[in-house]
């Protein structure tokens, strides 16, 4: 079982709304209400830097492409790496649809 740092009754109640989201609407609806516009850029981003480096895409170039810092491109880099394993278990699933 996995251990999160973040492990708390609060974070499972979050964790379990989202499950419980349906649709890409329904999706928008929470997230707009709960996230800043921002936020929800600054996750997109990631996301999205996360998927060009295991394509294989450079630092500088990423930060070109996304405008994300290459403080930010690095930092996912890290996680891909050495964290937890959260980006590809999302971009393998997104992979396989």
């Amino acid at each position: 079982m996995y251990d999160s740092k973040i492990k708390s009754p609060e974070a499972d109640r979050l964790f379990e709304a989202i499950l419980t989201l349906e649709s890409l609407e329904e999706c928008y609806r929470f997230f707009e209400d709960i996230c800043t516009i921002r936020e929800i850029h600054d996750i997109a981003q990631r996301l999205e830097v996360a998927a060009m480096l295991r394509n294989g895409e450079t630092v500088a170039s990423i930060a070109a492409k996304t405008g994300a810092s290459t403080t930010t491109v690095s930092r996912v880099n890290r996680c891909l790496q050495y964290g937890t394993n959260g980006y590809s278990l999302l971009l393998d699933r997104q992979k396989d649809k």
